[in-house]
Formats: C-alpha cells, sequence, structure tokens
C-alpha cells in the first residue's frame, strides 16, 4: 500500500500537445520525509562511528589537548610544529599558500592532533591491561579490598566519560587460550563422579594420550588464531554449533520469554500490540544511535556489545549444507501473521515512527480482514520449524523469482516477526500447571506455521492481551533479547492505555493500510510444506512443558545464608536430579564470556565431586553438620567453576576449537571424539535480570517478568531455565520429552521444589542452633 502510495507523486500522459505530467505533492512530500529520515540516520551512524573510534577521547578533549599545546608553545616561543612544516617546506613550496603565522597553526593542530590521538592509544591500552585483570572476582561480595578499589578507581579514570553502546569494543581483550595440561585436568575432574574406576581409567590414558601428541599441535595452531581473530572461539561456534545444524531450530535451537506473570494491562489483542511494536522500535531507534549504555559489572567492567548489531533486520537463511545470516542495514516495516496470511506494514509515516495508537489502527485491519489464506499460505511458514535442507531447496525452487521472492523478501527484510495469534494464553492461578504449559508450548512451537523462526525475534501477541517472545538463537545469546525484552515490558505501563483498554492518542486519517503479501505456491512446494509441518508437529508433541513460580522464598534468604543464589539452585538442581533418576549426568550451565571481545558463552559443568558428595550425604543418613558442610564445599566449587568460565578458563569451548582444527587437519582424535558425543542430560541456564533499575519490584511485585525455557537438548534429558526475580520469586521453565520414560517435567518440578526447601532448612537449623 505504501509503495502505491507514493508510486503515484509521478504520473503522465501522452497528449496532443506534448507529455502531460501530474504530480501528488502529498506523495512527494512522502518520498521528501523518507530520504530525510534516512540522511539523519546515515549522519548519526557516522557521527557515532567517529566517536567511538576515538573513544575514550572526545571532540572536547581534542579542543582541550590541541589548544594547551598551542598556548604553551607560544609561552614558551616554541615551533609548535616541532620542525614537520620545515622539513614539508623543503619538498611542498609551503609559504607561497601560508603566511609563516598560518603555517605553526597548521603545523601546532597537526602535532597536536597527534598528541591527542597517542593519549586515546595509551588510555586504551592501560584499560585493556586492566580489564585483563580479574582478581576482583575473587572478591568477596560487599567487602572489596583495597587493592580492588584502586583497581576499580583506575578503570573508572581510564574509561572516559559518557560511553556509547559500543566505546568499550577495542578495549576489551582477547578470549585467552587455555593450557592443554589445565584443561584435560579440569575435564577428567568433570567426569569423575560420572564414570566408574574402569571407564576413568581408559578416560584417564586417552586424556594423556591427547595432552602428549596431538594436543600439542592442535594448540599451535589454536593460539595462531587466537592472534589473528578477535575471538577465537565465536565465529567456529556460530557456525558449527548453530548454522551447519541440518535438524529443526524450533524447539531444538529457538527460545521463549513470557509476559508478566500477574499484570494483564489489556484485554485487546491490537492495543497491546500497539504499544508493544512501538516500545521494540523505541528501544530499535535507540540501539542505531549506539544510545544504549553498555551493560556493566560493578558498574565499572565493561562488558562486550558485539551481538547486539544484528537484533533488527536479521534473518537466518537456510542453505543446503549451512545456514547463513543476513543482515539489512535498514527496514522500515515489519511482517505480520494472522489466520493464515502474511502482512507488510510499514513502521513509518510523515518521516517519523508510528505512534502506539496507529500502530494498533494497522493492527486492527489486519484483524477485521476477513479474506480467505491462498494456496499454500496457511501453512507456509512450516517450512521454516522443519529440517533446514528441504527449505533449503524449496526456497531455491520456488521463492527465487517473481511474487514470491518479493513476498519473501519483505518477511526476510523486516525488522521483526508478528504473530497475531488466535489462541487465548494466560496464567490462571486456578489452574497454574495447565496453563502456564500450555503457554509455554505456544511461544516454544506454537502450531509449528505461525511463526517465522528464521528471523531474529518473533512477537506473539494473543487473542487476549498476553504477549510473548520466541528468538532464533545464532544471532545471539538470551541475555542479549532478555534486554530488549526487559525495554518492552517497562514501556508498557508508561505508554499506558484508555479506559476502555485501548492505546493512548487518535487513529490517523491518512494512514495507508497493510499490504496483504501475494504467493503462488505450486502443488509441489505445498507437499514440501506438508513434509516439514509432519517433521515439526511430531517434533512439537513430543515436548513436555512445565513451568512454574517458586514463591517460598528468593534470593533475599539464600544471601542471609551466605550462599550465592545461582549455586544454590543449581546444587538443588543436582539433588533433584537424582531423586528422579536415581544418578548424576553431566550438567551443562550457561556462563557468559562478555567480559572479552565478541564473546559469547561457556559451560559450567554444575555435576562435580563436591556437589555428588553433598547429595549422598542427603539421601543416606547423615548428620544436619555434616550436610550443611558438604553444601557449603559444593556452593564454593561452584562459584569457581564459574568464575573459569567467565574469565575464558573454561573447558568445553576450548575442547570445542581443538576439535575444529583437529578436523582441518584430518586428524582423528578419541579423545575429543567421545567428549563431543557425551550427551548434557541436564542442560540449564539463568535468565539475568539487567536493568533492575527499569523495575520497582518492592513498591510493584507484580510487574515480574515470568523469564524463558528452552526446549530438551537430550532426547532423555532436561532443559531447565530460571529467573531470580525481585527478592522474594524464581520461576523455573522445564522441558523434557513425552516420549522418554526416564523424563516427566512436571515430577522434575516437584523434586526442584522439594530440593530447594530441604536445603533452606538446613540453613535455618543453623540458624537455631546458633
Amino acid at each position: 500500500m505504501a509503495e502505491a502510495h507514493q508510486a503515484v507523486a509521478f504520473q503522465f500522459t501522452v497528449t496532443p500537445d506534448g507529455i502531460d505530467l501530474h504530480l501528488c505533492h502529498e506523495a512527494l512530500r512522502q518520498v521528501y520525509l523518507s530520504g530525510l529520515h534516512s540522511w539523519k540516520k546515515r549522519f548519526i551512524r557516522f557521527k557515532n562511528g567517529v566517536m567511538t573510534g576515538v573513544y575514550p577521547g572526545s571532540p572536547a578533549g581534542f579542543m582541550v589537548v590541541v589548544t594547551s599545546y598551542m598556548s604553551y608553545n607560544k609561552y614558551k616561543q616554541l615551533d609548535p610544529s616541532l620542525g614537520l612544516i620545515a622539513k614539508l617546506g623543503q619538498h611542498v613550496p609551503i609559504s607561497q599558500y601560508m603566511s609563516t603565522d598560518s603555517q605553526k597553526i597548521v603545523g601546532g593542530v597537526l602535532v597536536g592532533t597527534g598528541l591527542w590521538v597517542t593519549i586515546i592509544m595509551i588510555m586504551r591500552s592501560v584499560l585493556k591491561s586492566l580489564l585483563s585483570w580479574h582478581g576482583w572476582m575473587h572478591a568477596r561480595h560487599g567487602s572489596l579490598p583495597w587493592s580492588t578499589r584502586l583497581w576499580l578507581v583506575l578503570v573508572k579514570v581510564f574509561s572516559g566519560r559518557k560511553p556509547m553502546l559500543y566505546s568499550f569494543q577495542s578495549s576489551l581483550p582477547r578470549l585467552p587460550v587455555p593450557s592443554i595440561k589445565d584443561t584435560c585436568r579440569r575435564y577428567l575432574e568433570s567426569v569423575r563422579p560420572l564414570m566408574d574406576d574402569g571407564k576413568y581409567e581408559r578416560m584417564t590414558a586417552l586424556t594423556k594420550d591427547f595432552e602428549k601428541n596431538l594436543g600439542p599441535r592442535l594448540q599451535w595452531y589454536l593460539k595462531l588464531k587466537s592472534w589473528w581473530a578477535s575471538n577465537y572461539v565465536s565465529d567456529w561456534w556460530e557456525e558449527y554449533i548453530y548454522l551447519r545444524g541440518r535438524a529443526p531450530i524450533m524447539v531444538n535451537s529457538n527460545y521463549y520469554a513470557m509476559d508478566f506473570l500477574y499484570v494483564f494491562p489489556t484485554s485487546i489483542q491490537a492495543a497491546r500490540a500497539g504499544n508493544t511494536l512501538h516500545a521494540i522500535m523505541l528501544y530499535r531507534r535507540k540501539l542505531d544511535r549506539a544510545q544504549i549504555k553498555p551493560l556493566m559489572l560493578l558498574q565499572s567492567i565493561p562488558m562486550c556489545s558485539a551481538q547486539y548489531e544484528r537484533m533488527f533486520n536479521t534473518t537466518r537463511v537456510p542453505g543446503v549444507e549451512t545456514d547463513t545470516l543476513q543482515h539489512m542495514n535498514e527496514s522500515k516495516h515489519i511482517a505480520v501473521y494472522h489466520k493464515g496470511r502474511f502482512f507488510k506494514v510499514w513502521m513509518f509515516y510523515d518521516g517519523r515512527l508510528l505512534l502506539p495508537r496507529e500502530i494498533e489502527q494497522q493492527m486492527e485491519r489486519i484483524l477485521a480482514d476477513d479474506s480467505e489464506p491462498q494456496p499454500g499460505e496457511e501453512r507456509l511458514a512450516a517450512l521454516t520449524a522443519g529440517d533446514r535442507t528441504p527449505w533449503a531447496k524449496a526456497r531455491e525452487t520456488f521463492f527465487s523469482r517473481g511474487k514470491n521472492k518479493q513476498s519473501l523478501d519483505a518477511i526476510e527484510k523486516a525488522a521483526f516477526f508478528v504473530t497475531l495469534d488466535d489462541s487465548e494464553q494466560r496464567y490462571d492461578a486456578n489452574n497454574p500447571v495447565k496453563s502456564l504449559g500450555s503457554y509455554s508450548k505456544s511461544l516454544l512451537h506454537g502450531n509449528c506455521y505461525d511463526r517465522w523462526f528464521d528471523k531474529s525475534f518473533n512477537m506473539i501477541i494473543f487473542k487476549n492481551g498476553t504477549m510473548g517472545l520466541n528468538a532464533e538463537h545464532s544471532w545471539a545469546d538470551a541475555p542479549i533479547v532478555g534486554h530488549l525484552w526487559e525495554h518492552v515490558l517497562s514501556m508498557d505501563p508508561k505508554l499506558g492505555y484508555t479506559e476502555d483498554g485501548h492505546c493512548c492518542g487518535e487513529p490517523h486519517p491518512n494512514l495507508p493500510g497493510p499490504m496483504r503479501l501475494q504467493w503462488d505456491i505450486p502443488a509441489e512446494c505445498q507437499e514440501a510444506i506438508q513434509s516439514s509441518l509432519t517433521v515439526a508437529r511430531a517434533l512439537a508433541e513430543d515436548v513436555d512443558c512445565h513451568s512454574f513460580p517458586f514463591t517460598d522464598f528468593g534470593k533475599g534468604l539464600i544471601k542471609k545464608c551466605r550462599t550465592s543464589p545461582d549455586a544454590f539452585i543449581q546444587i538443588a538442581l543436582q539433588l533433584a536430579h537424582y531423586r528422579d533418576k536415581g544418578k548424576f549426568c553431566l550438567t551443562y550451565e550457561a556462563s557468559m564470556t562478555r567480559l572479552f571481545r565478541e564473546g559469547r558463552t561457556e559451560t559450567v559443568r554444575s555435576c562435580t565431586n563436591e556437589s555428588c558428595a553433598f547429595v549422598r550425604s542427603m539421601i543416606r543418613d547423615e548428620t544436619r553438620e555434616e550436610r550443611l558442610r558438604l553444601l557449603k564445599v559444593a556452593a564454593e566449587k561452584h562459584q569457581s567453576l564459574y568464575r573459569l568460565a567467565m574469565t575464558g578458563e573454561g573447558i568445553d569451548r576450548h575442547l570445542f576449537c581443538l576439535y575444529v582444527v583437529s578436523k582441518y587437519l584430518g586428524e582423528d582424535s578419541p579423545f575429543l571424539k567421545e567428549v563431543l558425543s557425551e550427551p548434557w542430560r541436564l542442560s540449564t541456564s539463568q535468565t539475568p535480570m539487567q536493568q533492575l533499575e527499569l523495575f520497582d519490584l518492592v513498591r510493584h511485585p507484580e510487574y515480574a517478568s515470568s523469564g524463558g525455557g528452552f526446549g530438551p537438548v537430550a532426547d532423555d534429558g532436561y532443559g531447565v531455565s530460571y529467573i531470580i526475580v525481585g527478592e522474594n520469586l524464581i520461576n523455573f521453565h522445564i522441558s523434557s520429552k513425552h516420549s522418554s520414560p526416564e523424563t516427566d517435567s512436571h515430577r522434575f518440578g516437584a523434586n526442584i521444589r522439594q530440593a530447594m526447601l530441604d536445603i533452606l532448612s538446613l540453613f535455618q537449623l543453623e540458624n537455631k542452633a546458633k
């Protein structure tokens, strides 16, 4: 519609008197405003690039340095160019074009600029050296030693003022490559509680052979890469773990985020979409202008922001052997799905972003459209839910030309994807288990054809006004999407609604409507769609989701026990798993490595000798004092492993990269092959709350995010995600497969709840004894 609206700007007819040119001034105005918007955006990006390029310097700092330098030389009667102009004069007749005073000014500015750049480079080098030290992690929370406090002061001094999102990228250290000896030692330690003596002796022999023979050769190549590349892990991790996977990304890779748990701002679907989509676009504007503050630990230690770059305008494009990520610099529209139809909706008009009520107006038009889906259109998105290779072949065969290509481009080049879901989802206090389970499954996979799983993220707005998000994993990790989600949830109460539930403001009288996408899908393509849908439905129906809010206590009480909340929960998960299955398993906990440039994640192997010793003490008849002692040892061990993972001393990313090098060299390593084939039967992740200042959970605890979850990693395992909200709430999301006789998500949830209570009781008994 918008293209047609602007196309009529130029019309002409041929008459006997010549060419009669017709101009539509309103359409010309829209063309002008659109161009003005684009040029403003280019200028802002250019300016941000300059500001980031010279950070921690600034234009004001440049003026101070150059003015001070010129003033000093004038006071001392010195040559400000340090002989530079004289040397240039030997080759270029400068005196013919500039006076002596002009030569001094130009020379002083050039040398002053060089001095300014030198100061910037020194500050960056010092800051990178400071950020390479991680001793602060070993300090007790709330009691930093003077050496760490001094270090924090120096970091602040050399960090400059008012950093933008990408200001610290060039100052972050590179991810270090651990030594082969340390990685092998830690690996053997991590698998000891999972193997009997015979298997452990065999694995020890394999490890020692690798450490002595093939390992050093692979390590040499890996160190060479670490010197050359900005991060020795991230590009291979993205390619081989995500993009080369040929299985469905729905359930297996994509993850979800939920709405408020207890608050329902409006029951009008279009109105909730209006505020939500407007808030997302405001976030994108801040992102484009680099106005989002870089995430800091201890309010001073910057974390890498590289993953934010592909949040919007990004699509995972299928390939026969490997997928690729397609990112557009600019996209002014979104793609919307409703009742089997696809629409293109422009998010700008009159050179500005649409207001919430105007976006609601567009959604109302889509909801009121009663046209039928075209043949094959309704379930088209099932191609993105099935296996990747059939989707790649269908895309090349049926969507590489004509109207199909144009419509597919409208989806893939959209800022993001929106589904106006025709079902109703919501937390029901009278039936929490069923309502949250249905809600989780809807966000994780829906009907398998009503989300475009290849988009960087899908916004899902349900019929009753509840919303959620489904995100593709390859372009970034969950904390990045979580940052956006916190912004959206915090903006909703601020934007507000009228008494009758609509967005504030008035509809636009001349706003062009959404454009219905056109398809020509032949029977062969419809067969491919049905085949992908069959695969996706089998996968979706097998998922057993169980989400529940744990309200008995939260991090406030755990901290009073002088224990890390994350360590507390992870040990509870070990106890719950042993009670559930009667055995221990290899456990994955996601940790971040964003203290380093382009860092993503590392694995914390939470099943340790120490945690197993504690779990056994809870199973057998043991004294409370001994159980408590073993618990504290296990918690300290977990914290130590987490610190190692965050500081680049983890096990799994190093072994993964060594394996990739071995494949490039054509070397077969029985050790690496066995290590990378071990299944993670318990995969866990904490969703951190990163912008606590946006939520007043003390006065308004009802505005609590429910967090999000993901599908099971192993066929006979559990996926567990949890979010610690405020001081008194922890939300858990558990997934497994119905087809496994060993797993039951609801049963495991009950075991988690009981394990949490049992561990807390140890501390409460200790306090009573005191």
